[in-house]
């Protein structure tokens, strides 16, 4: 079982930057693939970026890369989402999500977080 916390949302102007952490329970924590999707009004939930158990491995949405990281410090139990050059059609609700097995942009993962609000205005 693993638990999810996500932080760092807000309120940023356009071109701003923001670094949403994941904080995750349980000791398996290393063991887990990553990822972040998000949720804005009116659409589908979608995929954003994903990471490896190792962290060697990252995979992004095309409209965020280039511009968002994914990284995770297995020590701290934790994944991070580092967004810059943010656009008003980033506004959305950021969840991640963690899974023993699966790793990629379906959004099949075992685990999720509650989610941390972005707004980013024009």
């Amino acid at each position: 079982q693993v638990q999810l916390v996500e932080s760092g949302g807000g309120l940023v102007q356009a071109g701003g930057s923001l670094r949403l952490s994941c904080a995750a329970s349980g000791r398996t924590f290393n063991s887990y693939n990553m990822g972040w999707f998000r949720h804005a009004p009116g659409k589908e939930r979608e995929f954003v970026a994903a990471i490896t158990w190792s962290g060697a491995n990252t995979y992004y949405a095309t409209s965020v890369k280039g511009r968002f990281t994914v990284s995770r410090d297995n020590a701290k139990n934790t994944v991070y989402l580092q967004m810059n050059s943010l656009k008003p059609e980033d506004t959305a609700v950021y969840y991640c999500a963690a899974d023993p097995l699966y790793w990629g942009p379906r959004d099949e993962h075992a685990y999720w977080g509650q989610g941390t609000q972005v707004t980013v205005s024009s």
